[in-house]
């Protein structure tokens, strides 16, 4: 049985998390206010309801979401990622299409 469920329903990781957005969303330029980084975390949150996330991969997808948020992308963009979160089949295909984003073509 897997503890990572725990983890990610925890207040302290929680509170962890968020903590983190906010930080990220000043050091982006763009700080964003409590409601707004709670919203971003939910929103992963939501993402990976079907699967058992590890805390470091919740918190991957929220920094995923808020710099999709941040820093403007279009609207279909973001709707592409989360359409891809929701069919990954487990974690690492989650932690796989993060990395396929992060990657600067060679092109």
């Amino acid at each position: 049985m897997s503890t990572s469920v725990s983890h990610s329903e925890d207040p302290d990781f929680r509170s962890s998390i968020q903590e983190n957005l906010k930080q990220l969303s000043a050091q982006l330029g763009y700080p964003l206010d409590e409601p707004s980084v709670m919203e971003i975390y939910q929103d992963a949150y939501d993402l990976l309801s079907h699967l058992s996330p590890s805390p470091l991969t919740l918190a991957r997808v929220a920094g995923t979401l808020l710099v999709y948020r941040v820093n403007d992308t279009e609207l279909e963009e973001s709707k592409w990622f989360s359409r891809q979160v929701k069919q990954c089949l487990d974690e690492e295909e989650v932690e796989e299409l993060i990395e396929s984003i992060s990657r600067t073509d060679a092109l």
